[in-house]
C-alpha cells in the first residue's frame, strides 16, 4: 500500500489526542511535555515488536493456549508494560504532573502515539483496497481506543494513589491495562477458532472492552477533574512538590 495511504493511519490517533486535550483544557500540560510522551510512545513500538517476534518465533503452543499467550503476554503486558514505563520515566517526577486528571492525559497520550506507529504499519502491510478500508475501520474504531482506554485506566490509578493515597498506583493500573488490553485481543484471537454462539461472543468481547472501557474511564475522568478543580479553587489544599517532583502530602 503506498505510503501516503498508510500515513492517513495517523488520523484516528490524532483525533483521539484531541479529544483528549479538549478535557483537559482548564488547565493544559506543555505542549512539548505531551507531545513528548506521543513520541516515546511511537518509538517504543520497535523493541515491543521486537520482543513479541522473538517470543513468537521462540514458543510453540497449541491454538487456544497461543491465543492466550499472545493476547495476555506478547501484546498486553509487552504494550502496556511499556506505556508505564513512559509515565514512570518521562513524567512521573516532572513538576507538570501536578494533578489528578494528567495521569489520564500522560498515559493516554502515550498510548495513542504507540498505537499511531502500529496503525500506520498495519496499513503499510495491507495489499489491497478492500484490505485496507477494512483494517483501517476495524482499527479506528477498536484498536486505537483500546489503547488510550487501557492506557487510561494504568495514568488514573497511579495518579489516585499518587494524589490521594487511594488505589492500587501505578503497578495495579499497569494490572488494569494488561487486563482489558489482553481480553480484548484474546476476543479477536478466538474468533477464528470458534464457531456458532462462541463465536459471536469472541466478536462482541472487543465491543464490551471498548464502550464499557470508555464509559467508566469518562467518568473517571470527570471525577479526576472535579477534585481537581477544587483544590485550584482552593490553593491551601493543592499538593506540592519537593525540588525531585515527587508529590508531598
Amino acid at each position: 500500500m503506498p505510503v501516503w495511504m498508510a500515513l492517513t493511519g495517523a488520523l484516528p490517533a490524532l483525533a483521539l489526542m484531541t479529544l483528549v486535550d479538549l478535557a483537559d483544557a482548564k488547565r493544559p500540560e506543555p505542549h512539548w511535555q505531551v507531545r513528548k510522551v506521543a513520541v516515546l510512545g511511537g518509538l517504543s513500538v520497535v523493541p515491543v515488536y521486537a520482543l513479541q517476534r522473538l517470543l513468537a518465533s521462540s514458543i510453540v503452543l497449541e491454538p487456544l493456549p497461543k491465543a492466550a499467550f499472545d493476547a495476555f503476554l506478547s501484546a498486553a503486558l509487552l504494550e502496556e508494560g511499556a506505556k508505564a514505563l513512559i509515565l514512570w520515566l518521562a513524567v512521573w517526577r516532572h513538576p507538570a504532573f501536578d494533578e489528578r486528571l494528567d495521569g489520564i492525559v500522560y498515559a493516554t497520550r502515550a498510548g495513542l502515539g504507540f498505537a499511531l506507529v502500529e496503525n500506520v504499519a498495519a496499513l503499510w502491510s495491507t495489499d489491497s483496497t478492500f484490505s485496507f478500508l477494512g483494517t483501517y475501520v476495524l482499527r479506528a474504531l477498536f484498536s486505537v481506543p483500546c489503547h488510550a482506554i487501557a492506557a487510561g485506566f494504568l495514568g488514573d490509578l497511579a495518579a489516585r494513589r499518587r494524589f490521594d493515597g487511594t488505589g492500587p498506583g501505578l503497578a495495579g493500573g499497569l494490572a488494569v491495562a494488561i487486563g482489558l488490553h489482553g481480553v480484548f485481543d484474546f476476543g479477536l484471537y478466538l474468533v477464528p477458532l470458534l464457531s456458532g454462539p462462541g463465536q459471536l461472543l469472541a466478536m462482541l468481547t472487543p465491543l464490551a472492552v471498548v464502550i464499557g472501557g470508555f464509559v467508566v474511564l469518562r467518568s473517571r475522568a470527570a471525577s479526576a477533574l472535579a477534585h481537581d478543580d477544587a483544590e485550584h479553587h482552593h490553593p491551601g489544599r493543592r499538593p506540592q512538590h519537593s525540588e525531585a517532583g515527587y508529590v508531598l502530602r
